[in-house]
């Protein structure tokens, strides 16, 4: 989702190091205008993706904040990064939703202090104040909020629309937000989150890919070899237990993630226009 924010010193240092070295938001937007039925297997095929994603996203914080309300911290803390995984990769239907969105997915500073809950605050709770005492209430909040999230989901008007921008938004949220670290702030595990961003958008380029392959092959090609690129850094900061911590990358790291992520949005940015010919 979209954050206006005061960044932590270290984030600010990062945030200009990437303006340094010339990083920008990729905002071109072009969606394809459907011939009768064209694309209505691809919109029935993603839509099936993102409501599995929820349906597990469902599952996974109901195991999470059980925890929390357990008194588990560690057991909490395991779960956190790997359930949000699957919000970020259905995020272009969950964030049609503006009311639950910011209950789930706000952090410090979205929103009013007496309205900020959601996994945010709880991972302040874990990873900064290493307790679970007093976050129960927040963890019966989150999931009464998923689980209206789930059955309102089924309502969503998938359209080409929604998928073409919603695989941009995905890219630029990496880029503006979690490419800087300020995503989870607490328990640093950004990388987390910007791999499933990363993987939402890939399965929306794959389903409209047949189509685009007819129009240009070319840009097909070249989406598809970015994407290679991004998965291959972030395999390599992947260990048995998953993602690395996003305080052990090295400036040439966070360098390295934010030019291949803009070197993804730019040829993306273009398979509306192309799919509108």
């Amino acid at each position: 989702m979209s954050h206006k924010k005061i960044l932590t010193a270290s984030v600010l240092s990062l945030a200009t190091l990437l303006a340094a070295c010339g990083e920008q938001e990729t905002t071109t937007k072009a969606t394809p205008k459907t011939a009768d039925g064209q694309f209505d297997q691809v919109v029935a095929d993603y839509r099936d993706y993102a409501i599995n994603e929820l349906d597990a996203f469902t599952n996974k914080t109901e195991a999470f904040t059980t925890a929390v309300k357990e008194g588990d911290l560690e057991k909490a803390k395991a779960l956190y990064a790997p359930a949000r995984m699957h919000y970020e990769r259905a995020e272009p239907i969950a964030e049609v939703f503006g009311d639950l969105d910011p209950k789930i997915d706000a952090r410090a500073g979205d929103v009013k202090e007496s309205e900020w809950g959601g996994y945010h605050r709880i991972e302040q709770g874990l990873f900064e104040k290493g307790t679970t005492k007093g976050y129960e209430q927040y963890a019966e909040q989150l999931m009464q909020d998923v689980h209206l999230l789930r059955a309102k989901v089924e309502t969503v008007d998938v359209t080409p629309e929604l998928l073409v921008t919603g695989a941009t938004d995905l890219l630029n949220e990496v880029s503006t937000s979690k490419v800087t670290g300020e995503e989870d702030r607490y328990s640093h595990t950004d990388l987390y989150d910007f791999a499933a961003n990363v993987q939402g958008a890939e399965k929306i380029y794959q389903l409209l890919n047949p189509s685009l392959m007819k129009q240009d092959d070319a840009l097909s090609k070249e989406i598809a070899a970015r994407f290679e690129d991004v998965n291959a850094l972030l395999e390599a900061k992947k260990t048995e237990k998953g993602y690395v911590l996003y305080t052990d990358l090295s400036k040439t790291d966070v360098k390295q993630l934010s030019q291949a992520i803009n070197e993804l949005a730019e040829p993306l940015s273009k398979m509306g226009i192309v799919l509108e010919g």
